[in-house]
C-alpha cells in the first residue's frame, strides 16, 4: 500500500502528498492514534500466530532435488493441521525439519510408510508389507531422474517414513541420512501461489499407482 498520493500542480508537474500521520495530529488524537496501531498490531498476532504454528505456514523452494515438480523460488502454503488429524500417505509432498539439522527445512515425498520394507537396487524401488508381502514397485511418473546408486534394505518402525527428492541424482533424502520421525514433520505442499502460472493446489500429489511383481 503507497504511503504517498500523486497531485498534478497547475504546471502540469506531479508532488506527492503524505497521507495524515500522527506527527500532524494534535496531542489527544495523536495517542488515539497510537492506541489503535497497538490494538491492530495485538488482533494481527492474535490471528496469524496461530495460524502459523497449526494451521499453516508460508515456505519458498531453494534447490534442485524436487525438479522438475517444484524449482526454486516457487512460493508455497503447507497444511499443518492435515497431519494431525491423519498421517502422511504414500505419493504425498511433505515439509519437515531435516534430521540432521533441525533450523532446516526439506521438502521431499513419501515413499515408504510405517512398517514397510523398501528395498532399493539401481534404479528400482521395491516396498513391501503385509497386503504386497512379494513387494511391489511404485510407478514413479514425477521421478526427473535416477541413476544406479546405492544398494539398501530399510525396515520401517512405527512413525517412521521413507522420504525421497523427484531428481533423485541430486537428492539429500532417506537413502543417505535414514529414515524420517512422523514428529519431525510440519506438513503438506498445499497450495502453489509463485508464480502465478504454477498456481497449484496439493502441487505434486499423486494417486498410488502399484505395478505388482509376479513372484
Amino acid at each position: 500500500m503507497s504511503l504517498f498520493s500523486f497531485k498534478k500542480n497547475p504546471h502540469g508537474s506531479e508532488h506527492v502528498i503524505p497521507h495524515a500521520t500522527t506527527a500532524n495530529l494534535p496531542p489527544e488524537k495523536k495517542e488515539n492514534a497510537f492506541l489503535d496501531i497497538v490494538r491492530f498490531s495485538l488482533i494481527a498476532l492474535i490471528i496469524v500466530i496461530p495460524i502459523r504454528t497449526f494451521i499453516a505456514q508460508p515456505f519458498i523452494v531453494s534447490g534442485a532435488s524436487m525438479e522438475s515438480t517444484f524449482h526454486t523460488g516457487e512460493y508455497l502454503i503447507v497444511d499443518q493441521l492435515s497431519y494431525e488429524l491423519s498421517s502422511p500417505k504414500r505419493g504425498e509432498v511433505i515439509v519437515f525439519r531435516y534430521p540432521k539439522d533441525p533450523s532446516k527445512f526439506f521438502i521431499k515425498r513419501v515413499i515408504a510408510l510405517p512398517g514397510e520394507t523398501i528395498t532399493i537396487e539401481g534404479s528400482t524401488v521395491r516396498i513391501s508389507n503385509p497386503q504386497y508381502p512379494n513387494g511391489f514397485i511404485l510407478d514413479e511418473p514425477y521421478i526427473k531422474s535416477m541413476e544406479n546408486g546405492v544398494d539398501l534394505t530399510e525396515v520401517l518402525g512405527e512413525r517412521e517414513y521413507f522420504v525421497m527428492g523427484d531428481n533423485r541424482d541430486q537428492s539429500s533424502d532417506s537413502r543417505f541420512w535414514g529414515v524420517l520421525q512422523e514428529e519431525r514433520i510440519i506438513g503438506r505442499a498445499f497450495v502453489r501461489l509463485f508464480p502465478p502460472s504454477q498456481l497449484d493446489y496439493l502441487p505434486g500429489a499423486v494417486s498410488e499407482t502399484i505395478i505388482t511383481n509376479q513372484p
